[in-house]
Formats: C-alpha cells, sequence, structure tokens
C-alpha cells in the first residue's frame, strides 16, 4: 500500500505543480518546437523514472543500439500502464504513444502526453483513427517516433507470450511514412500494479529493442499479413527473455 501511496502522490502533485511549466512549455513549442520536444521529453523522462524508483522496480533495457538515429516506428505488446512509463524512459529521442481517446479528458496529464508528441486514438470512429494514422505519419516525418500498441488493449493473459492478435491498420504509419519498424518485448510491468491490484509491487522489467524492419523488404506474403509477422517476432522474444530469467 506505501508504493501506491508514494506513487499515487508523486504523479498527482507533478501533474498540479507543473501546470505553469505547461504554459511555458507551450509557448517554446511556438518559438522553438525542436527544443521544446526535447526540453518536455526529459521533463517526462525524469518524472517517470521517479515513479519507476518509487514502485521499487528495475528497468533493464536490451538492444537499443537497434534503434537507428532516425523517427521509426514502436510496435509492443501491452500488458500495463507502466508499458508507458517504462517505454518512455527507454526511448533516446522524442517519442510520442497512440493512446486511447478518453485519456484526453484527463486534464494536465493530457497537456503532458500532447508536450511529449502523443496521439489519442478514438476506437469507435474509423474517419478519426485514419486522421491519427496521418497524424502520426506527419510526427515521423517531422522526425519524432511513434509507438503503438497493435493488440488495441492491454492483454490480461497468464501467459505472457499469449498476445492478442495484431491489427494491420496500425502499421500503416509504417507503410505511409517510410520509417523502419522496432520490434519491442516487454516483460515484467504487469507485476508492478496489474497483477497486484491495489497494490504496487517491485519488480524487474526488461525492455527489449529488435532489429529494425523495413516494411519494403518484406516477402510478399509478409507484406500482406505484417501485424501477424511483426507479432511473432516480439513473441520469439518474450520467450528467449522467459529462458533468460528462468535460466
Amino acid at each position: 500500500m506505501i508504493g501506491l501511496i508514494l506513487v499515487g502522490v508523486a504523479l498527482l502533485s507533478f501533474l498540479i505543480y507543473t501546470i505553469p511549466l505547461i504554459v511555458a512549455e507551450n509557448r517554446l513549442a511556438k518559438l522553438r518546437p525542436e527544443k521544446q520536444r526535447w526540453h518536455s521529453l526529459r521533463i517526462v523522462q525524469g518524472e517517470l523514472r521517479m515513479l519507476l524508483r518509487l514502485s521499487g522496480s528495475k528497468l533493464t533495457i536490451i538492444g537499443r543500439e537497434n534503434i537507428p538515429d532516425r523517427a521509426v516506428l514502436y510496435v509492443g505488446n501491452h500488458s500495463s500502464y507502466f508499458d508507458i512509463v517504462c517505454g518512455y524512459v527507454s526511448v533516446p529521442a522524442p517519442t510520442g504513444f497512440v493512446a486511447k481517446k478518453e485519456m484526453e479528458s484527463w486534464f494536465s496529464l493530457a497537456w503532458w502526453m500532447r508536450l511529449v508528441n502523443c496521439l489519442f486514438l478514438d476506437r469507435r470512429d474509423i474517419k478519426a483513427g485514419l486522421r491519427t494514422i496521418l497524424d502520426a505519419v506527419a510526427k515521423i516525418k517531422s522526425g519524432v517516433s511513434i509507438w503503438i500498441f497493435p493488440e488495441g488493449t492491454r492483454n490480461s493473459n497468464a501467459d505472457l507470450t499469449d498476445l492478442l492478435p495484431f491489427k494491420d491498420g496500425s502499421f500503416k504509419i509504417a507503410e505511409k511514412s517510410g520509417c523502419p519498424v522496432i520490434p519491442v518485448a516487454i516483460t515484467g510491468t504487469a507485476d508492478i500494479f496489474e497483477r497486484q491490484f491495489p497494490f504496487i509491487h517491485a519488480s524487474q522489467v526488461t525492455i527489449e529493442f529488435g532489429a529494425p524492419i523495413d516494411l519494403k523488404e518484406l516477402p510478399p506474403e509478409q507484406k500482406k499479413h505484417v501485424g501477424a509477422y511483426v507479432r511473432e517476432e516480439i513473441i520469439e522474444m518474450l520467450k528467449k527473455e522467459q529462458e533468460r530469467r528462468h535460466s
């Protein structure tokens, strides 16, 4: 319970006391957008690192050398709110997550999400979904990476490798922008909160970045079912992490 209180108080304090900073960051975005992207990222990364420390959890990053020096589409499995916490802590450059539309109403949290390039997806509105894809393409072309969870929702399956089907529409972002896809395997995040609800427990989290995938170079059959192909790549990475943990 202490962990939950510490994390909750730290997050709430950040969202309340940084409202003047949100105003300043929005002004900076109009004058020097490139500087604002990096500045906002560092602020948010600092807060999220603190939340991770308060939970007692430790993060191991594998394969960061696989991330090229350009904007990419990160594609990861999704089982916890802490996936986003650990994801932002891990990325080396400005990156926006595609989040559900409902989070747009969370006042100062939504403002910070916009400042760090998040996009809000309305899963019930096809036209709005297409606009979100085009917005993500524009972000990538401007040098901002995008992170998606193509399972579409948090996966509560007991077996970490039992991923939900990947939605192919998400990969239109990479197809239209021409950016590489980076498969990301995340383990241990659900053990912090979701599997301990309503408590927070310490966990060993691992994020592994796989080798970049150029969709243009895939064989025709894999291009046709790119979601299934990337899903299998992530499952293999998750299996290897399970073997490392049990060895």
